[in-house]
C-alpha cells in the first residue's frame, strides 16, 4: 500500500470508528455493505486492529453475517476473516469471547439449506451467491479454529462437521468451497478425540468417495490429500478391518501426490496460461504477466503465514479464492494455471505433514529435542511415554503394515526428491513474473517439510529399507550438498535440514558407517552455530560436529581435525548467551574427546582440560542464576546433568593426566 493510499485507510480508520454503529446499522444494504468492505481493508494494517476490538467492532459486525442481503454477509464474513488472518492467535480468541461463533454457526447452516436454489438457473451469473458468502464463512471458521481451542470446542458442541461435510460434497458445483472445507476439517479432526468419538459411517464415506476420485486436475489432487489427512485425523474411529483398507488408500493418494514434478508442472501452467490469455487478447498477456500482485495478495500471504508460524510441520496454510471488491480477494477465478500450481504445492507440501504425522511419536517434538539437548538421554528427566493404541498405527514404531505400505509405494524415496526440489526453471520463472512470486515462498515450504520429513523416516525405519550403508551416505551427501550450497537459506531451511542431516550422521554413527564431511564442511558448521540467531539451529549444528568428531576420534591421523573441532566448541561453551547451545557444546564435547588416542592427543594440543577447568564455575553459576526462570523443567533437568557429566569429565581428563 502506497503513502497517500495508507493516508487515506487511517482516515477511513477514524471515520469507520467514530461512525461504525450508525454505518453497519444503516437501512440501506449498500452503506452497510461498504462498511464491513471499508473495515475489511483497513484491518490489514495491524495497527488499526486494537482499536476495533476495543470499540467491540466483532459484536457488531458479526450480526451482519445474518443480514437479508447476501452482498452484506460475504462482505461481513469477509472483514471477520481478515481480523482473524492479519490479527493472529490473540485476535481470534478474542472474536471466539465475543461469541462470532453464533452468527457464524447460524450463517453456515443457511448456506447449507440454501445451495440447491443457488445453483438454479434463475440464480447463476448473479455478483454474490450462497456459496460464495459460505467460502468466506469456511475461511472464517478455519481461522478460528487454527488459533483457538475455544473454538475447536464450540465447533464440536455446535455440530459443524455436519455443515464442513456438506460444503466438501459440493466439489463437482463449487471446488473453491470444497477446498476450504477440506482445509478446515483437516485442521479441526487434528488431536480431537471429541470429534472422533462423534464420527459415523457417512462422515468416512464422504472423505472415501473423494479419495476414489479420478479426475487429474491439481485442485482435485488437493482435495484428495486433505480428505486423507481427515482420514488418518479421524483413524482411531475405525476397526483394525477399515484401517488396513484405509492405509493403503492414504499411501496411494500421498504417493500421487508426491509424485508429481513441480518443477515440470509450474513452467507448464505458466505457458499455458499465457498461451491462453494471448488467444484473448495480446494486452492481457502483458498485463497479466507484469502488473503487481492482484488485489488482497498481502491479506493471503499475512493468512497464510500466521497458519505455518503455528507448524513445524503443521497443517496446510494455502488456498484458493476468487476476485471481489473486498481485501481478502485471492486469486482471480480467470487466473486457472496459476491456482492450479497453488494446489499442486499445498497438496504436496500437506503430503509430507501427513508423512510426518505417520512417523512421528507421542514423544516430545523436534524442536523439544534439539533444545533440551543432552549426553545421556536415560538421564533426562522426562516422563514416561505409553503407548495405549494397539491398532496398525502403533506411535512407538512403524507398525510392520504402515512400515511395508510405505516403501511399496517409495514414499522414502519421494521425500528425498522433495528436498532436493525446488527446480532452477520454476524459481527463475516465478521470480520473473510478479502474479507468481506468490509460489516462490510455497516452493521452499515443500522443500522445508520434505526436509522434515525425512527427518522423520529416518528416525523410525530401518537402515536397509533406506538403502543399506550406500543408500545413507548417498541421502548424506545429498543434505550436505544442500547445507554447502551458496544459495541464502532462511531459517526453517537450516533448521529442517540440520535437523535431518543430524538425525542421518547419528544412525551412520550408530551402525559403524564412514561419515562424509570435510575439515572445511565442519568449520562451515561451526560458523553456522556462532552466527545464526536460531537455537534449534545452533544445537543442531554443535551435535553434529560432535557426531562427526566422535566418529573421527577412533580413526587415525584425526588428530588435527579434532583439534579444530575442540576449539571451536569450547569457544561456543564459552562464549554463547544460551545455556542450551552451551550445554549442548559441552556435550559435542564429552563425545569428541571420550576416548581414543587421537583425541587424546587433540585433547592435550587445545588443553582441554585447563579450559574445562577455567568454564565450569560460569556455567555453574550461570545455571543458577538465569536457569529457572528462562528454561524449562526439562531443559534444567538435561542442563544439570550436563554440569554433573562436566565435573566427571574433567576427573577423566584429569586421571589421563596422571597416565
Amino acid at each position: 500500500m502506497n503513502e497517500i493510499s495508507c493516508r487515506i485507510m487511517v482516515k477511513l480508520y477514524f471515520i469507520i470508528i467514530r461512525r461504525g454503529e450508525p454505518l453497519l446499522q444503516s437501512p440501506s444494504a449498500d452503506v452497510r455493505e461498504y462498511a464491513c468492505a471499508s473495515i475489511s481493508r483497513v484491518v490489514q494494517q495491524s495497527q488499526m486492529i486494537p482499536g476495533f476490538l476495543q470499540r467491540d467492532a466483532v459484536r457488531k459486525i458479526g450480526p451482519l453475517l445474518l443480514d437479508r442481503s447476501l452482498a452484506v454477509r460475504e462482505t461481513a464474513a469477509g472483514a471477520l476473516r481478515n481480523l482473524s488472518a492479519c490479527g493472529g492467535p490473540e485476535v481470534c480468541e478474542d472474536m471466539v469471547k465475543q461469541d462470532v461463533l453464533t452468527p457464524l454457526s447460524a450463517l453456515l447452516r443457511e448456506c447449507c439449506t440454501g445451495f440447491d436454489m443457488s445453483s438454479s438457473p434463475t440464480m447463476k451469473g448473479q455478483k454474490h451467491t450462497v456459496e460464495d458468502v459460505a467460502n468466506e464463512a469456511v475461511n472464517l471458521l478455519w481461522n478460528l479454529c487454527e488459533s483457538s481451542s475455544t473454538a475447536v470446542s464450540v465447533f464440536n458442541k455446535a455440530g459443524l462437521l455436519d455443515v464442513l461435510l456438506h460444503c466438501l460434497q459440493r466439489h463437482p458445483q463449487n471446488m473453491e468451497l470444497a477446498i476450504s472445507a477440506a482445509h478446515c476439517l483437516h485442521t479441526v479432526t487434528e488431536e480431537n478425540e471429541e470429534l472422533v468419538r462423534s464420527v459415523n459411517a457417512a462422515v468416512f464415506g464422504v472423505l472415501e468417495n473423494i479419495l476414489s476420485s479420478t479426475n487429474t486436475s491439481m485442485e482435485y489432487t488437493l482435495l484428495r490429500t486433505l480428505a486423507a489427512g481427515s482420514l488418518w485425523n479421524l483413524k482411531s474411529g475405525l476397526s483394525l478391518t477399515q484401517q488396513s483398507h484405509i492405509l493403503t488408500a492414504l499411501a496411494t493418494t500421498l504417493s500421487h501426490s508426491l509424485s508429481l514434478d513441480a518443477g515440470e508442472l509450474i513452467p507448464e501452467l505458466w505457458h499455458a496460461e499465457s498461451a491462453r490469455l494471448s488467444k484473448e487478447t495480446t494486452s492481457a498477456t502483458e498485463s497479466d504477466h507484469s502488473d503487481a500482485q492482484p488485489a488482497g495478495h498481502e491479506a493471503e500471504e499475512m493468512e497464510e503465514d500466521v497458519r505455518d508460524e503455528k507448524m513445524n510441520g503443521r497443517k496446510p496454510n494455502d488456498r484458493m479464492s476468487k476476485t471481489k471488491s473486498d481485501i481478502s480477494d485471492l486469486l482471480p477465478r480467470d487466473r486457472l494455471e496459476l491456482r492450479e500450481a497453488k494446489a499442486l504445492l499445498s497438496a504436496q507440501q500437506t503430503s509430507l505433514e501427513i508423512i510426518v504425522n505417520m512417523c512421528c511419536s507421542d514423544e516430545p517434538s523436534d524442536d523439544e529435542w534439539e533444545e533440551m539437548s543432552s549426553s545421556d538421554e536415560s538421564e533426562m528427566c522426562a516422563d514416561g511415554m505409553s503407548d495405549t493404541n494397539s491398532s496398525l498405527f502403533s506411535h512407538l514404531c512403524l507398525s510392520a503394515e504402515l512400515h511395508t505400505i510405505l516403501l511399496n509405494h517409495s514414499i522414502p524415496q519421494q521425500v528425498l526428491k522433495k528436498a532436493e526440489f525446488p527446480s532452477t526453471a520454476a524459481l527463475e520463472l516465478c521470480s520473473k513474473y510478479p502474479t507468481w512470486k506468490c509460489l516462490l515462498k510455497k516452493m521452499h515450504r515443500v522443500q522445508c517439510r520434505a526436509l522434515t520429513c525425512l527427518h522423520n523416516i529416518l528416525s523410525s525405519m530401518d537402515t536397509e529399507s533406506l538403502g543399506g550403508a550406500s543408500g545413507l551416505q548417498a541421502v548424506a551427501q545429498q543434505l550436505s550438498s544442500l547445507v554447502f550450497s551458496s544459495a541464502l537459506k532462511d531459517e526453517e531451511f537450516l533448521e529442517a535440514v540440520t535437523s535431518a542431516l543430524r538425525s542421518l550422521l547419528q544412525i551412520m554413527a550408530t551402525k559403524s558407517i564412514p561419515q562424509c564431511m570435510t575439515p572445511h564442511q565442519l568449520m562451515i558448521f561451526c560458523e553456522a552455530a556462532t552466527s545464526c540467531e536460531l537455537v534449534s539451529v545452533r544445537v543442531n549444528a554443535l551435535a553434529i560436529l560432535g557426531i562427526t568428531g566422535s566418529s573421527l576420534s577412533k580413526e587415525k591421523n584425526t588428530a588435527d581435525t579434532l583439534q579444530l573441532i575442540g576449539n571451536a566448541l569450547l569457544n561456543i561453551a564459552m562464549k554463547d548467551s544460551n545455556l542450551v547451545v552451551c550445554g549442548e557444546a559441552l556435550d559435542a564435547l564429552f563425545d569428541v574427546f571420550a576416548d581414543g588416542d587421537e583425541a587424546e592427543k587433540a585433547g592435550k594440543n587445545i588443553n582441554l582440560l585447563s579450559s574445562l577447568k577455567a568454564l565450569q564455575p560460569g556455567f555453574r553459576a550461570k545455571l543458577r542464576k538465569e536457569g529457572r526462570g528462562k528454561y524449562s523443567p526439562d531443559q534444567l533437568c538435561v542442563l544439570d546433568n550436563i554440569r554433573i557429566n562436566l565435573k566427571r569429565f574433567i576427573s577423566y581428563l584429569e586421571n589421563l593426566q596422571r597416565k
